[in-house]
């Protein structure tokens, strides 16, 4: 019997967790099990021809509010070249509504809840080794009608299998590790709020497959725990692990600032630049909408510890926001974003509200008039507090920050432009609006645009001269982008004359093959530094690992 275990992952660089387990699970039964792996960038009618290559007796996917629609169809198409294959599905989208999933969609089984277990015994069904009805956790259909049978207990974590395979080739993929299930706290809008407790695999066996990344230099390895930091003695045994690890790999972590206690941040300033990466919710920093959603902390807990983070200088930190939470209003969230915004983190996510299937906030939508798409993910549209409208000019600010914050690609842009404005709001709001004027939203725009953005923004929005604008946007883009080719726009420079002296003075120690000289009407390093306009004539040599060493010019 041949069991096609199915991910259709967001992106091509995921891996995904839920099909491994299930595979190694049930390594030691006498059935066939394939893992195959495709991302929602795939076309549908590939994924079905790879699939039916396979030949499977059933098909299982892995489904969530990301791939749910395109795993409905790709079922139809399933059963329309071959009835005779069964399908199975799992995961955290079809697990609180199970019966009536398998109600409206083709397909024989649903596995509600964690799987591994009941997928075992659902094998062991399929080789005639149990009756369907003795499978826990399971739901089928027999004749269109749909059968529920016992619920599930949750499983000793002693009893996972390690997801990975030693001869995996993982060079090229976010892999992503488990070392507890479960969550303390009891966030309405989350789904790890529906159980209760947190289950910790033995600290041992953690710290010897931590070492199967490390010996695979795997780039990146995301822990998917919930909050990681829950259990001080867990989180810092594999932290000091990990800190001792002579290795390239990055680890990232979902944690809950405000219990980082101080013999974990002393730990913490050891790791070597880039070792780790940090995911803190903050949600909202009104503490009055915290209470809304059960998260008993203030944001002053929240940002001092983010802040000794800081201070550090070594770990990435990416901030979350949710718009949409109950009671709180357009100017409360704008006021959240500022206050995460002057902590300057290396990422700052605006999210949306999702209202999702099992949670207790979908639950008290109603109480908080809240209207959200029935369809995956189920996004919120407005509340009581903030309308549709102000959720868009939100969703724009979330476009920009995104593209320009985050990237890194852009900071000494971005400082020339906030002193321009009375908050890091107003200039996100007001880039956003001119990108929704300009049509950008609807189309693609290539590299070089972006920077030229900045030109037309700085032109006809504040109407100010580009003088200076231009001389920061031709450094920055020097920094990211090929040296040869400046764009026209930014090509204000040196003459030939200034550019011979220079380079047969500077010949002997660089290679022009490798650096690129330019001039600027500015003191580039002064506004580096101190973000102060000092106008002075300046030469830098730019290579291609974006690096820039000052020249002088005789």
């Amino acid at each position: 019997m041949r069991i096609l275990l199915t991910a259709i992952n967001s992106k091509f660089i995921h891996s995904n967790l839920a099909v491994r387990y299930l595979r190694n699970f049930t390594k030691d039964m006498d059935y066939e099990p394939i893992v195959r792996e495709f991302s929602i960038n795939d076309r549908e009618e590939k994924i079905l021809e790879e699939i039916i290559k396979e030949k499977p007796g059933v098909v299982a996917f892995s489904v969530y509010i990301w791939n749910v629609e395109m795993v409905s169809r790709i079922s139809n198409l399933i059963k329309s070249v071959d009835e005779n294959i069964e399908i199975l599905y799992g995961g955290p989208e079809v697990s609180f509504d199970s019966s009536k999933f398998l109600e409206n969609n083709v397909g024989e089984y649903v596995i509600e809840g964690e799987g591994e277990k009941t997928y075992r015994d659902f094998v062991s069904f399929k080789l005639g080794l149990m009756k369907l009805a003795e499978v826990r956790g399971l739901h089928y259909k027999d004749k269109n009608t749909v059968y529920s049978n016992e619920k599930r207990p949750l499983m000793s974590m002693d009893e996972i299998s390690f997801p990975y395979e030693d001869n995996e080739d993982l060079s090229n993929k976010i892999v992503y590790y488990e070392a507890s299930r479960g969550c303390p706290f009891n966030c309405k809008y989350c789904l790890s709020s529906t159980s209760h407790g947190v289950r910790f695999l033995d600290i041992n066996r953690v710290l010897k497959e931590l070492k199967y990344f490390i010996d695979k230099e795997v780039r990146l390895v995301k822990f998917v725990d919930r909050t990681f930091n829950c259990n001080h003695k867990f989180s810092m045994a594999i932290w000091e692990f990990l800190i001792n690890q002579n290795i390239k790999t990055q680890f990232h972590f979902e944690i809950s600032a405000d219990i980082l206690k101080d013999e974990e941040i002393k730990l913490l300033a050891k790791a070597p630049e880039g070792r780790f990466q940090f995911e803190v919710g903050v949600q909202t920093t009104n503490d009055e909408i915290l209470r809304n959603i059960n998260r008993f902390v203030n944001f002053s807990d929240i940002k001092e510890k983010v802040e000794e983070l800081m201070s550090i200088k070594n770990i990435k930190q990416h901030l979350d926001l949710i718009a949409g939470l109950p009671e709180e209003d357009y100017n409360s969230f704008v006021n959240s974003f500022n206050d995460v915004y002057k902590i300057k983190p290396e990422e700052i996510q605006l999210g949306f509200l999702k209202l999702l299937k099992g949670s207790s906030m979908r639950e008290e939508a109603e109480k908080y008039g809240m209207k959200f798409s029935p369809y995956p993910p189920y996004e919120i549209l407005r509340t009581d507090s903030i309308s549709y409208d102000e959720i868009i000019k939100l969703k724009k600010v979330e476009e920009m920050v995104d593209k320009y914050y985050n990237s890194r690609k852009f900071n000494n842009i971005i400082a020339y432009f906030e002193r321009k404005f009375k908050t890091p709001f107003d200039f996100y709001y007001s880039l956003g609006e001119f990108f929704d004027q300009k049509g950008y939203f609807n189309k693609n725009i290539g590299n070089v645009e972006y920077y030229k953005v900045f030109l037309d923004f700085n032109n006809e929005i504040l109407k100010d001269d580009n003088s200076i604008l231009i001389e920061i946007l031709k450094f920055n883009y020097l920094i990211f982008n090929k040296k040869r080719g400046l764009p026209e726009f930014l090509r204000t420079g040196i003459t030939k004359e200034e550019e011979k002296i220079l380079k047969d003075n500077l010949r002997d120690k660089y290679s022009f093959k490798e650096y690129y000289l330019e001039k600027f009407s500015i003191d580039i390093e002064t506004y580096v530094l101190y973000e102060e306009i000092l106008k002075k004539d300046s030469y830098y040599l730019f290579n291609n690992s974006g690096e820039y060493i000052s020249v002088k010019h005789s």
